[in-house]
């Protein structure tokens, strides 16, 4: 019997992979992205015709002089040097600030506690919808509403004469109440959301964390502060940042509210004097301008939120 060495037996050959190419689509992959463009296509056009356009129309003007009937010109940075030596637009950013820094503050405060409260609640639904109510409702309505109890012979200025025994306040006629009447509306339209938010986020929470701190002797205040509150602070950062863009964009509450922005001013806002700029004086490049402000006023202050974040906000997995 002969043997033959391996290396002289003629091994098989393996077959030679396909050229590398585009693969074929398969029809119903075709048809599926077909589909999918056309149930995105409504908002991708929505979205180019009332936020992009706008935006760049916005940018153009800002560095531009027109007031919507004559020609158009370029006068560069003019609008801008303008804008930041108006005192109304410097008056604009303090009211804007002072909005945010009472109702943001304040009403994600009070939402926490109602939230921790409604939790400890079994039937709780008809308290969600009540507190949920003010934002589903239009906001001009709302205003309007409080127009009435906020009046001098409405019915809280008449509650605190009978009960105090003073002068009914005249929210909307004082420049110093006027600001604080703008607040208070903001606050209480807005909380609802936020509680809805908040006990979502307190439902989420382990519960054998709170029995581990009951058994270890913490009291109902100690884990609050020490076991919620910072389990609670992603959700509470993430509502702060909202809820301080929906500030500096307050506009319908004070339109309604209050006519022409206040005694003296009180509560004109950015947006309002780029309302006021825009569509009562037909300056749209100042306004224009004044839009761009907005936007980096904006942007700086979220910012500053997301570097404040990294100290304050406490994460279970470790991440930032």
């Amino acid at each position: 019997m002969t043997i033959v060495p391996s290396s002289l037996v003629e091994q098989p050959r393996l077959a030679s992979p396909p050229p590398a190419g585009p693969r074929k689509e398969s029809g119903w992959r075709r048809r599926d992205r077909r589909w999918g463009y056309v149930f995105v296509g409504p908002q991708l056009i929505g979205m180019a015709i009332f936020v992009l356009v706008p935006f760049l129309g916005s940018m153009v003007l800002a560095f531009a002089s027109w007031d919507g009937l004559s020609e158009l010109t370029w006068v560069g940075f003019d609008n801008f040097i303008s804008q930041l030596q108006d005192p109304l637009l410097l008056r604009s950013i303090l009211n804007t600030l002072l909005i945010a820094a009472i109702t943001v503050p304040i009403g994600l405060g009070f939402s926490v506690v109602i939230a921790v409260a409604l939790e400890k609640l079994k039937t709780r639904t008809l308290y969600l919808v009540l507190f949920f109510a003010p934002v589903v409702t239009s906001t001009v309505a709302v205003a309007m509403i409080w127009q009435q109890m906020l009046r001098a012979d409405g019915v809280l200025s008449s509650s605190i004469s009978k009960i105090f025994g003073i002068a009914p306040p005249d929210w909307l006629g004082d420049p110093g109440l006027a600001l604080i009447s703008v607040c208070i509306v903001s606050i209480w339209a807005s909380m609802g959301l936020n509680v809805i938010i908040f006990l979502a986020g307190l439902q989420n929470i382990s519960p054998s964390v709170i029995e581990a701190a009951k058994l270890d002797g913490a009291g109902a205040l100690g884990i609050f502060w020490s076991i919620r509150l910072p389990l609670l602070s992603p959700i509470i950062f993430f509502s702060s940042v909202i809820a301080f863009i929906s500030s500096l964009q307050t506009f319908d509450v004070v339109f309604v509210l209050t006519a022409n922005a206040g005694p003296d001013n009180a509560t004109r806002t950015i947006v309002y004097h780029i309302y006021d700029l825009g569509f009562g004086r037909f300056e749209f490049g100042p306004s224009s301008a004044a839009a761009v402000i907005l936007l980096l006023l904006t942007l700086v202050i979220t910012f500053i939120q997301f570097g404040v974040q990294k100290k304050v906000v406490h994460y279970e997995d470790g991440a930032e």
